[in-house]
């Protein structure tokens, strides 16, 4: 009788011990209110007591106490790696261990249109581990620079407007080895650099034009015809002449259009000024930009302004008489747009 009873209790102690194991390891631990929570093991940071306190106060296990003995059985403390972990809400001690246990996700790195290192920098920094001051001071280091290929003035060329995967912990110089391998598979694909020899320019001459493009007009079927223009100029000497350059120079990404004295002040990229192209980009262009310029027809325009019924597109023409005369029809049409804007204003 004696051996039953305390059989009895020896089973009911194991299923109490059973219950409290399950509570602590397999329920819900997390006190975050979304749905979802990155959690971060930095470099450096990989010790106990680290990431220990990062899991409380970032609200991803609430008593750390059991998260502290699961992890020191399974020797967790000794492999943890750096890097970037989603946590869902109402995960338990034991998901979250076997997360963070190796099981990294992903950042999606989307490089859209930018005209500095400052601002790649800025964005970097939001997606890696790494700062935006360490990451800019990679990009202003030019033996960085010339060991990818690149320099100060043509280094946008790295880069191809798209969505790409990394994971969080990844170095400035692998992101950008990886960007330019991207870059260069691009660039072999759908004859594109036979297009640009055919037009008798290289990869990054054609990247270049694209940029200035890609500041000039914002319309799709207009762009194969506005390349067509810069490159009459670049093929009878004629200065290109373009605005967006003139700005990029003086790091000015604000305004629409240049003074005078803008145009008359010393720059590198014042192509009104100098003849040629720019010595690199003054953007990072999109592939439909980049394509329109590989697609750019044989023409005798020399000239293009913006149509006076402001509809976005442009009036093209090869000789400056012309062009003159569709520009006296956008100013007068813009002069009165403003008159009319105006007079609106003072009658309210």
């Amino acid at each position: 009788m004696m051996i039953k009873k305390l059989l009895k209790i020896i089973l009911l102690l194991s299923l109490l011990l059973l219950a409290v194991a399950w509570y602590m390891f397999f329920t819900g631990t997390t006190s975050f209110s979304d749905s979802t929570k990155s959690f971060f093991i930095h470099t450096n940071q990989t010790d106990r007591a680290s990431i220990l306190h990062d899991l409380k106060a970032n609200g991803i296990v609430k008593n750390t106490t059991a998260f502290d003995w699961l992890a020191k059985l399974s020797g967790f403390y000794k492999e943890a790696k750096p890097g970037r972990y989603k946590i869902e809400k109402g995960s338990s001690v034991y998901t979250i261990l076997k997360k963070i246990s190796g099981q990294q996700d992903e950042v999606k790195l989307v490089v859209g249109k930018m005209r500095s290192r400052a601002e790649l920098s800025q964005k970097m920094a939001r997606y890696f581990e790494t700062d935006s001051a360490k990451t800019n001071q990679y990009l202003l280091n030019n033996d960085s620079l010339a060991a990818l290929g690149v320099n100060e003035h043509n280094w946008m060329t790295l880069f191809i407007q798209n969505t790409y995967n990394f994971y969080w912990n990844t170095r400035p110089g692998t992101v950008l080895r990886k960007l330019k391998q991207e870059k260069e598979k691009w660039w072999s694909k759908n004859d594109r650099l036979a297009k640009a020899a055919k037009l008798g320019y290289t990869a990054d001459e054609i990247y270049t034009i694209a940029s200035i493009v890609e500041e000039e007009t914002n319309m799709n079927t207009d762009k194969p015809t506005v390349a067509s223009v810069y490159m009459n100029r670049l093929k009878i000497g004629m200065p290109l002449q373009a605005d967006p350059t003139v700005r990029y120079g003086l790091g000015d990404f604000e305004s629409n259009r240049v003074t005078f004295a803008q145009l008359k002040t010393p720059s590198a990229y014042n192509t009104y000024l100098n003849k040629g192209l720019p010595p690199g980009p003054i953007c990072i262009p999109s592939i439909n930009t980049i394509d329109a310029v590989l697609q750019a027809p044989a023409t005798d325009y020399l000239y293009f302004v913006a149509k006076p019924d402001f509809s976005g597109y442009s009036t093209f023409t090869n000789n400056y008489a012309d062009h003159m005369k569709a520009a006296k029809l956008y100013q007068d049409s813009l002069e009165a747009w403003l008159k009319r804007k105006a007079e609106k204003e003072q009658a309210k």
